[in-house]
């Protein structure tokens, strides 16, 4: 019992109560730290970091606030005050040009008409799209017979499909537009170009100018890739994208440099990545989060060098690093990778 304790055994007994408070002290101190860290890990959206717009659903994450919203950041709706204002254009050169004039009787009773012509006293100008409406154009490929009993086609100019009827390259350049460029689904495409054009497109014919299309850039393509391989340094992501039935997502492959983009459809699995190719060929420094893809050897045994992604570096306090050398270099004064 301790009123029977020695003043001795009193002191040991404080100095350990001591030690103990001071231990539960340090580690209340750390947890309390992690979780201010995972409070600010989980704070983060696409409002207000990098992190793409579809981490946003995840469970604990707080969704940005909606600009002009009235409970959002920043919600006041309108013009700011000192915000540059703007106004619709004054053309120099406008398309048409109409004149009109004063009709009817002045008050002393001459008829406008006879007045002097003083000049414009004023101009408006109104800026106007035409109708688009559908031209059907018939290419009839007259046959010729020579002297000789010869018979000559004439050739099929080179715009014109080898079908009887088909849908010239305007209207084709406006499916691929509003269906790569404007995200329009198919079916709303389709739509889209009946209510305006009066053209009916199918929604198979709809889809299948992206193969077309894509065949049509592999040149392109090639090109952009091989640019994107030589460059002394390039940044590589992927970012998850919803396609096909509820649930199912594949990844945005990405590869850049100051000029170029590229951009594949996959998974973020090596065949991929392998698929997408620049990496295979790349000699550079690549910037990147880190996944560990791009770590290897396969792909990467010919890089010069690793860049971690800036917004990334903040993932470091709770996120252990890959086996990977993160390498971080300027490009100002680097050297070419032999």
């Amino acid at each position: 019992m301790l009123e029977d304790a020695s003043r001795e055994d009193l002191l040991v007994i404080v100095r350990e109560l001591l030690a103990v408070s001071k231990a539960q002290a340090e580690r209340i101190a750390a947890q309390d730290k992690r979780i201010a860290e995972l409070e600010r890990l989980l704070s983060r959206n696409s409002g207000n970091s990098s992190m793409a717009p579809s981490t946003d659903d995840l469970p604990g994450r707080k969704k940005p606030a909606q600009r002009g919203s009235s409970g959002g950041k920043g919600g006041r709706r309108g013009k700011r005050k000192g915000a540059p204002g703007s106004a619709l254009e004054w053309s120099a050169d406008p398309t048409t040009t109409l004149p009109h004039y004063p009709s009817g009787v002045c008050g002393c009773g001459t008829d406008l008409a006879e007045a002097v012509d003083e000049g414009i006293a004023r101009s408006h100008q109104v800026h106007e799209v035409p109708l688009v409406t559908r031209t059907i154009t018939q290419h009839d490929l007259h046959q010729v017979r020579c002297g000789c009993g010869r018979i000559h086609v004439a050739p099929r100019p080179q715009e014109v499909q080898g079908s009887p009827s088909s849908y010239g390259p305007n209207l084709r350049a406006m499916i691929v537009y509003l269906m790569i460029f404007q995200h329009v689904p198919v079916h709303r495409c389709a739509q889209l170009i009946a209510d305006l054009t009066g053209a009916r497109p199918s929604a198979g014919f709809i889809h299948g100018m992206l193969t077309r299309a894509a065949a049509a850039l592999k040149d392109v393509v090639a090109l952009i890739r091989t640019l994107i391989s030589t460059a002394y340094v390039a940044g590589f992501d992927e970012t998850v994208v919803r396609v096909g039935p509820a649930g199912t997502k594949k990844y945005v492959l990405s590869a850049w440099t100051q000029a170029c983009t590229l951009f594949g459809l996959g998974g973020r699995d090596l065949k991929s990545f392998r698929e997408f190719g620049v990496l295979l060929a790349f000699r550079g420094i690549a910037i990147h989060d880190r996944y560990i893809n791009y770590d290897h050897h396969s792909l990467v045994k010919h890089l010069a060098g690793h860049q971690l992604c800036i917004a990334h570096y903040a993932d470091i306090v709770v996120m252990p690093m890959s086996r990977m050398a993160v390498q971080v270099v300027g490009v100002r004064g680097l050297m070419r990778p032999a």
